[in-house]
């Protein structure tokens, strides 16, 4: 008994090093791909393909840890830029009722990430004649979602940039509004928040 708790105690020891290399690799190269961190991050340790590797909450629990310890000024600069581009981007595609989800609207981006932000339609065809009656050339592709434990789909992905700042946009149909996709992280609903949710967490920043 006492070498298996020995044993389990050397096992979350491993674990825990694998999060935090996986969430440093996050924070410094910009790897998005959280499975590929972790695989990335064994390797380096010299690990067995067999051994039990973090979950996703795991990594993002080391991630925000590393911004803590080593990017507590840099990170929320960029944090706080992302958010007032997503503010111009979700004012953009009002007719859209845009809602930013992900590590913009979670507080992890950094100057590697994305404003994601999931934007309703009926007429795919409506949201692509709106960037291109603004000029703005994009790159269109299907992104693979999870709707429930059991079940994927397909949704149209808009990706561009503004003023430098890499924008992506999910399209759903306006009844997309109602049940969000999966979480990668926390296997939920994710998180999404309209224009005056992201300015309300913009002026508590700054009055913070």
């Amino acid at each position: 008994m006492a070498a298996r708790r020995r044993s389990d105690r050397g096992t979350d020891s491993l674990r825990r090093q694998i999060a935090a290399e996986a969430a440093r690799l996050i924070a410094e190269q910009g790897l998005r791909d959280y499975h590929a961190a972790k695989l990335k991050a064994a390797s380096r340790f010299g690990l067995p393909e067999a051994l039990p590797l973090p979950r996703n909450v795991e990594i993002e629990e080391a991630l925000r840890q590393h911004q803590r310890l080593f990017q507590s000024d840099s990170q929320p600069r960029h944090l706080v830029r992302l958010r007032h581009a997503a503010i111009e981007a979700m004012r953009f595609f009002h007719a859209f009722e845009p809602r930013l989800v992900g590590p913009v609207l979670e507080g992890t981006a950094d100057e590697f990430s994305a404003v994601c932000l999931h934007v309703f339609t009926d007429d795919l065809g409506e949201l692509c004649e709106c960037l291109q009656a603004g000029g703005i050339p994009f790159d269109l592709e299907d992104r693979r979602l999870r709707i429930s434990r059991s079940e994927e789909a397909n949704f149209p992905a808009l990706a561009f940039r503004a003023g430098g700042t890499p924008i992506d946009l999910t399209a759903f149909a306006r009844d997309g509004l109602r049940q969000a996709p999966l979480d990668r992280i926390s296997e939920r609903p994710m998180q999404r928040a309209a224009l005056t949710d992201v300015l309300a967490l913009v002026q508590e920043h700054t009055s913070a």
